[in-house]
């Protein structure tokens, strides 16, 4: 002992100089994060949740040239290098992470525990009332296993070894094997109170893989959008730049016309104007296809370098034929599958059936905790550490059994835990009719708007014939003198917009079944892509 009052004398220097000193701020900034960072395990996760397409032949993609392109590869781009659904792919594998963790406290738990132990005391004899001191010395070990069972059961067993030494007795071994059983009898009792964050986890799995579900057909939905609309852009340019050549070659007769003295040097100054428009338009044509290129590549990502100086050619016609153009009769089947496939409603039911486990487990919550506990124990002793265990099958032994209560008074805490459950659980069933309704009235408009552009096809492609035979009428009339050049740009300006407004008809249709498709949660299965958990 006196060999440790040195020391002893030095600790509570230490700690009473350190109390007295000024505390000196360590915040953020200290760390060093770089060389922190550089210590942890950056392995690539390989268990990503990839979406499944159909293989496709892809065209060659090289910097600087066209990339030929159709709406299949171009979704099938989308699928493999898209850089937000990398991002989204991860997600359910971080949800599963947590459903491992839920489930891990219930492994089995091995611990073990060594000691020293040394005390200097004094003690009184009985007869002569003398006070003299005693030293003793030992050393403990232990070493057991135990585990949570979902019953609301703990069981730990385990061996010990103490070793102890006393100038007042000899020198003792006594080891000890021992098991110890506690029973929650109300609170925590039972699987459905103590399986609750297993089963919640399983459900945020399952509600990350609808979304991831969900976020994929938004994806493809925006990519097809986006390549019909490339392709609108794209022809529209063609009939601009046609409608560009015509007009100048209008010029041209009415600049001769003025020249033999057939037209007034007024007629000329609406064709020429007329050009000018032309040529404005093509500007705004040609820009609006760029900004669509931009956005197409940015949703295929095609290659990991210069991703936005791609050139592409859409290869995929939007032109529908006629007897495909037929009207949805189907509503009420539409509807009916959108309540199976749409993901997001998916999503919310798993997301209600999270809320109604919170209920169980504030439910359970609100009882009283009382635990049965029994301890049994057998233990031999002997002055070496061999005998001891050779003595542990003789009659010594222990045991011991009881209760334990609590409960807080009013228990105020776990009654509005339980009141907050159970009103986010009606919040939560509000929010499913609320949703489904939402879905009806997605797939209505969506079948409205496929309606609306089918018919508007075979009505934009009879106006832009009719404008046509008034082109080439009010053409004759200026050529016998009995109309205007101004006249002849109005018909022709007519004609650019319906020709115009046919392409757009049919792009129209084309985005429009996509959007009933997206609205009814069939877009994935059409294009035959899965989301299949990794194997």
């Amino acid at each position: 002992m006196s060999a440790l009052r040195p020391l002893l004398l030095l600790m509570m220097t230490v700690l009473a100089i350190s109390g007295c000193a000024q505390p000196k701020p360590y915040g953020f900034d200290d760390v060093d994060w770089d060389r922190a960072m550089q210590r942890s395990d950056d392995r690539p996760v390989e268990e990503a949740y990839q979406p499944q397409a159909p293989d496709l032949a892809l065209p060659p993609i090289v910097a600087g040239q066209d990339l030929p392109l159709s709406v299949e590869q171009a979704t099938l781009l989308a699928i493999r290098n898209n850089r937000d659904l990398s991002v989204q792919q991860l997600n359910p594998v971080i949800a599963g992470a947590f459903e491992q963790i839920e489930r891990g406290r219930f492994d089995p738990e091995l611990f073990a525990e060594a000691s020293l132990r040394e005390s200097e005391t004094s003690e009184v004899t009985n007869v002569t009332g003398e006070m003299f001191s005693v030293q003793s010395t030992g050393d403990a070990q232990e070493v057991g296993v135990r585990q949570q069972f979902s019953t609301g059961t703990d069981v730990q067993l385990s061996a010990t070894n103490d070793h102890s030494t006393s100038s007042r007795r000899p020198e003792q071994y006594a080891s000890r094997l021992g098991l110890t059983v506690t029973q929650s009898l109300l609170r925590g009792f039972g699987p459905a109170a103590n399986l609750v964050d297993v089963r919640q986890a399983e459900l945020d799995t399952l509600a990350s893989v609808y979304e991831l579900r969900g976020f994929t057909e938004a994806l493809l939905a925006d990519t097809e959008i986006a390549y019909w609309r490339y392709a609108l852009a794209a022809q529209r340019i063609v009939i601009f730049e046609k409608s560009l050549d015509v007009a100048k070659r209008q010029l041209d007769e009415i600049e001769q016309s003025i020249e033999v003295g057939l037209l007034a040097d007024t007629e000329a100054a609406a064709a020429r104007a007329e050009v000018a428009l032309r040529e404005q338009a093509l500007i705004d044509a040609q820009s609006e296809r760029e900004a669509q290129r931009v956005r197409l590549l940015r949703l295929i990502n095609p290659s990991p370098g210069n991703t936005l100086d791609s050139a592409v050619t859409p290869t995929s016609d939007p032109h529908i034929a006629q007897d495909l153009l037929q009207p949805v009769t189907d509503f009420d089947d539409r509807l009916l599958l959108a309540e199976q496939k749409r993901p997001d409603l998916a999503e919310a039911q798993l997301r209600l059936d999270q809320d109604r486990l919170e209920t169980v487990r504030t439910r359970n919550g609100l009882l009283p905790r009382l635990d049965l506990f029994i301890t049994l124990g057998k233990t031999g002793y002997s002055d070496s550490f061999s005998d001891a265990w050779r003595e542990i099958d003789g009659e010594t032994y222990d045991w011991a059994a009881g209760v334990r209560f609590s409960h807080f008074l009013g228990n105020r805490a776990a009654q509005g835990a339980d009141l907050a459950a159970r009103a986010t659980r009606q919040q939560s069933a509000a929010a499913v009719v609320n949703l489904r309704q939402l879905v009806r009235m997605d797939v209505r408009l969506a079948v409205n708007e496929v309606e609306r552009a089918r018919r508007q096809i075979a009505a934009t492609a009879a106006t832009r014939a009719l404008r046509e035979e008034t082109v080439r009428a009010e053409q004759e009339r200026l050529r016998v003198g009995t109309s205007t050049a101004l006249l002849v740009a109005q018909t022709q300006r007519d004609l650019l917009e319906s020709q115009i407004a046919e392409v757009g008809a049919v792009v129209d249709y084309r985005i429009a079944l996509v959007n009933l498709y997206l609205a009814e949660g069939s877009l994935l299965d059409r294009r035959g892509v899965r989301v299949d958990a990794p194997q």
